[in-house]
């Protein structure tokens, strides 16, 4: 079986991956893109050049799954001789051979005997409580160092943390999507599982580059589907945060810090195809977090904005009072 070893490099802190004794970069590399399906098609070589460099910059944890094209396939051959550097999360997806046939297939295509964080993609519902089963298996098996769910509701949050026995999760958490992050993270202080945050730029729209006019005519870009009035609302939400750019420096470190600036997210996955996205994912975030200043001001702002429900605003305002 791999032993993954932690590793530092200057300017990238190692964080806690829960309870489960494995330490994480508090930068993750996100491999959907470089599988040639969520942002149009990519050479290879580029993608193995930018796994070269978030390694170099210190970058210790990726995360893939099944459906992201040929994530897996780069990742098994960029891997070979350096597999005790990387900690691995990949995901089943419902695939129809099941999980098990589907997690040895994965093992395959990535090269390894062991999955360091194996996830199902979504949380499953009361009539799909046996797949919880079969993850506690792999992982009773080997096949799975840590197991854990894909999230997308508080309620999923409330669920996982009262009623399974997993390692942790990943969940959905930026500026324009504070919850359900915000509205359970008193919850993950008192059980400290390890979460995996994704979706930070918000499909890269918290980088800052995109104007109301912006088109996505690649049909293997998952913004393809977005229509007019998604993009124009989405960009001006956005322009709403370019105050952070005097803390940060860009928008794309802003977005991707405030994450980081809560202590009980464990990593923060940025989708990253090429040298230079490495450079800025890896190179520039990493090491710092917002001020108190501007977190409290985006506090105020994702509430004016209706970025929060309000009974999560009324919650936040009582948890001041007693802090």
């Amino acid at each position: 079986m791999v032993t993954t070893a932690a590793r530092t490099t200057p300017g990238m802190a190692l964080r806690d991956f829960g309870s489960t004794g494995i330490k994480v970069s508090e930068v993750g590399f996100g491999a959907w893109a470089i599988g040639g399906q969520a942002y149009g098609r990519i050479e290879r070589s580029e993608s193995l050049n930018a796994l070269a460099r978030a390694e170099e910059l210190g970058c210790n944890f990726v995360d893939t799954a099944r459906v992201y094209g040929d994530s897996e396939l780069v990742l098994g051959e960029f891997l070979r001789g350096r597999r005790s550097r990387w900690v691995i999360a990949s995901k089943f997806s419902g695939q129809p051979e099941g999980m098990e046939r589907t997690i040895e297939d994965q093992l395959r295509r990535l090269g390894t005997d062991v999955i360091d964080f194996y996830m199902i993609h979504w949380a499953p519902g009361k009539d799909e409580l046996g797949l919880y089963d079969q993850l506690y298996r792999l992982k009773k098996a080997g096949k799975a160092r840590a197991i854990g769910v894909s999230l997308k509701t508080a309620n999923d949050i409330d669920y996982v943390l009262d009623h399974t026995e997993l390692d942790g999760f990943m969940v959905k958490f930026s500026l324009l999507d504070p919850d359900p992050f915000l509205a359970r993270v008193h919850r993950l202080q008192e059980k400290r599982p390890a979460v995996i945050v994704r979706s930070a730029l918000k499909e890269g729209f918290l980088t800052g580059k995109y104007k109301r006019d912006a088109q996505f005519p690649d049909p293997n870009d998952q913004r393809h589907t977005w229509t007019r009035e998604q993009i124009e609302d989405t960009v001006d939400r956005v322009e709403q945060f370019r105050f952070l750019e005097q803390d940060a420096g860009s928008m794309v470190v802003a977005a991707a810090r405030y994450p980081l600036s809560f202590p009980e997210t464990s990593t923060v996955v940025l989708g990253t195809k090429s040298k230079s996205q490495a450079d800025s994912n890896f190179g520039q975030v990493p090491g710092k977090v917002l001020s108190p200043a501007s977190l409290e001001r985006i506090r105020e702002l994702q509430n004016e904005l209706g970025l929060r429900t309000r009974r999560q605003r009324i919650l936040d305002q009582i948890r001041k009072l007693f802090e």
